[in-house]
């Protein structure tokens, strides 16, 4: 599996639920290409000190998407892409 850094903001276009209510992105737009996830995938939680963050690795069935959001302006990452 190949990884690539990129670390560039992205927009999240659709957001969706699980179960008990914790939001993910379903689909964003990175470089004018929109990519729309198959499922919730994987969710990890970062916390240091007064700062929160959440990490989210989603794939579109091909590729997975590791997404950062910092939970407080609604800016996300985009910070690699393995495929």
């Amino acid at each position: 599996m190949k990884k690539t850094e990129i670390n560039e903001q992205v927009t999240v276009t659709s957001m969706g639920f699980r179960k008990n209510l914790v939001a993910y992105p379903r689909r964003i737009e990175f470089r004018g290409i929109t990519y729309s996830f198959i499922d919730a995938g994987l969710r990890l939680l970062v916390n240091q000190g007064s700062l929160m963050a959440e990490i989210f690795t989603l794939s579109d069935g091909k590729s997975d998407y590791r997404l950062r959001s910092d939970n407080h302006s609604g800016n996300w990452m985009l910070l690699s892409i393995s495929s």
